[in-house]
């Protein structure tokens, strides 16, 4: 019973493993797992069956068949090894280290030479002959053909190709067996080319348009500190110049005894306060979430990325005639769950409803994909900064509103927003309650890692 339990534990952890990869991670792990797949097929199939013919002609041949499938296998091995460093050497990410290859180009021109003398003694029979030679050069050639160039590749193919037909016909090898090989060697060039080159390079272009995503969410990112920045300068850049200059003014008035010098002082103070003022003016319309562009903004970015995304009563009164604040509190909802999808969800398929009754706005996004969505405000999310559902739920909770998530059905994940109409008024500076910090704008994509 804990053997049955302990599969289904493994089985569940590789189905949530996979689930908990983007889409780009699933092409990448099944390019991968292919590559070596085609690997184990030609040494289980064309590289063992053919072997069976050695049992019957005598120790020596039986040596050689199995000192060939040994090679075989560890050849394998070190091919589904080398594999991920030849992506990465394709990739341009890392070159490939030299001295990995040593082991398989010696185990390559042992299986050869076994090969040559298992034809030699009669250990391998007409087409047996043909599916070995046809096996011969699989394991070593996968990563081979990455990380040289395609030229290369094919001039040192020929040459190898050469160099086996050469021995086969050394040890008696008849004309037809030989041309069966030449083809076989011929097809397994051609094959080890076109499945392995064009997967990886589709991978690295994929992967690719990927970096250039992050690059561009860092630049926005990057681009509205920028623009904050403007703003800051322009507004303290000239009062701070005033203030300079009046301080300084009221030093040499004080020093000569003038009593302007309260005055201008006086002046300095005013200016300050109105400095202050200005800088909560610049912060307060930073931070401001305005429900239209909210809404705007995550049905474009989620579009962008693959997203299919509806919006539906955005146009109506729940999105339109509601008050101002209730607008902004909705706004900070979507930002929030429109980049809690496209940082931990993989999702088709995103709804985005808003609805007025008597009493309140309801807003509700609802995605697909739940298997891979973890939770606003999960253990993961909350830094102790606000963030996520506790963020959420304090800045809704100053206009009495409510907020609820949790899976909606079967691949559902649902975040329901519940305002007041009848919201507090903001206080003398506009504040509704003192709110925490909140999520990056879905318009600047994830926050730059």
């Amino acid at each position: 019973m804990r053997g049955v339990r302990g599969v289904i534990g493994r089985v569940t952890g590789w189905r949530r493993g996979w689930h908990d990869r983007s889409k780009l991670q699933r092409i990448d792990l099944y390019t991968r797992v292919t590559l070596c797949s085609i690997t184990w097929f030609f040494a289980v199939s064309w590289g063992l069956l053919p072997l069976g013919d050695a049992l019957d002609e005598g120790p020596v041949a039986m040596a050689l068949a199995g000192a060939f499938l040994a090679a075989n296998i560890t050849q394998s091995v070190l091919s589904n090894r080398n594999l991920a460093p030849a992506f990465d050497d394709y990739r341009g990410t890392e070159p490939f280290p030299p001295g990995r290859l040593r082991l398989p180009a010696a185990l390559q021109v042992a299986m050869t030479g076994l090969l040559v003398a298992l034809a030699g003694v009669g250990g391998v029979k007409d087409e047996g002959l043909v599916l070995l030679v046809l096996d011969l050069p699989v394991a070593f050639a996968i990563p081979y053909v990455l990380i040289i160039p395609v030229r290369t590749f094919l001039l040192r193919a020929a040459g190898f190709s050469a160099a086996v037909v050469a021995l086969l016909a050394a040890v008696g090898v008849p004309g037809g067996l030989l041309f069966g090989a030449v083809v076989s060697l011929v097809v397994v060039t051609l094959l080890v080319l076109v499945s392995a080159r064009p997967s990886v390079w589709s991978l690295s272009v994929m992967w690719q348009a990927e970096e250039a995503r992050d690059m561009q969410a860092r630049l926005a990112v990057a681009e509205e500190r920028l623009r904050f920045g403007r703003d800051m300068h322009d507004v303290l850049g000239r009062n701070l110049s005033v203030i300079a200059l009046k301080s300084e003014l009221a030093v040499e008035l004080a020093q000569r005894g003038n009593p302007a010098a309260m005055d201008q002082m006086v002046e300095v103070q005013r200016i300050a306060r109105a400095s202050q003022q200005e800088v909560r003016d610049v912060v307060r319309g930073y931070r401001e979430a305005d429900l239209p562009t909210e809404l705007m903004g995550a049905r474009g970015v989620l579009q962008a990325a693959g997203i299919t995304c509806t919006v539906e009563g955005a146009d109506g009164p729940a999105g339109i005639g509601a008050p101002a604040a209730v607008q902004a509190a909705l706004g900070w909802v979507v930002r929030e769950t429109a980049t809690n999808v496209l940082r931990h969800g993989d999702p088709r398929h995103c709804w985005i409803r808003l609805a007025r009754t008597r009493e309140a706005v309801v807003l509700e996004v609802e995605n697909d994909g739940a298997g891979a969505t973890r939770p606003l405000g999960g253990a993961d999310d909350d830094d102790g900064g606000g963030s996520g559902l506790a963020g959420l739920r304090v800045r809704l909770g100053a206009l009495g509103g409510s907020l609820t998530a949790g899976a909606a059905g079967d691949d559902l994940f649902r975040v329901t927003a519940t305002v007041p109409l009848t919201a507090p008024r903001p206080d003398a500076n506009g504040h509704l309650a003192p709110p925490p910090e909140p999520s990056p704008a879905p318009s600047a994509l994830p926050e730059e890692r």
